[in-house]
């Protein structure tokens, strides 16, 4: 005896939505109205200005209340910049080694590297 395929049924391709050109797209912003715009200084280039100015060792919560104190730098609202800016100054030490612009003088705390 035969065996008989089992009959399936053709479905129908379904009509899918077609992608918008991308010149549909409006045209990019210029980049001169970028330029005019202040950058915004980083907590870890603000740490490296504030251990310049300082003569002694600083920890990175002395480091973030003098920044903010003098106007370099202000956190963005984070519950712990003290702990940001301490990862980024160890982040350097090790990526940089010895062209680091940061020295630890001893267990949390700072100062420019000579």
């Amino acid at each position: 005896m035969k065996k008989s395929k089992p009959k399936t049924r053709k479905t129908a391709k379904k009509a899918t939505a077609k992608a918008p050109s991308r010149s549909n797209k409006r045209p990019a912003k210029k980049t001169a109205a970028k330029a005019t715009k202040a950058k915004r200084v980083s907590g870890l280039d603000a740490a490296a200005r504030v251990l310049e100015e300082s003569d002694q060792p600083m920890t990175a919560r002395e480091i973030v209340e003098a920044a903010e104190a003098k106007g370099y730098w202000k956190s963005p609202g984070g519950k712990t910049p003290h702990a940001t800016v301490y990862s980024a100054i160890i982040r350097e030490i090790v990526a940089k080694g010895s062209e680091s612009r940061f020295c630890k003088t001893e267990r949390g705390k700072f100062t420019r590297n000579k």
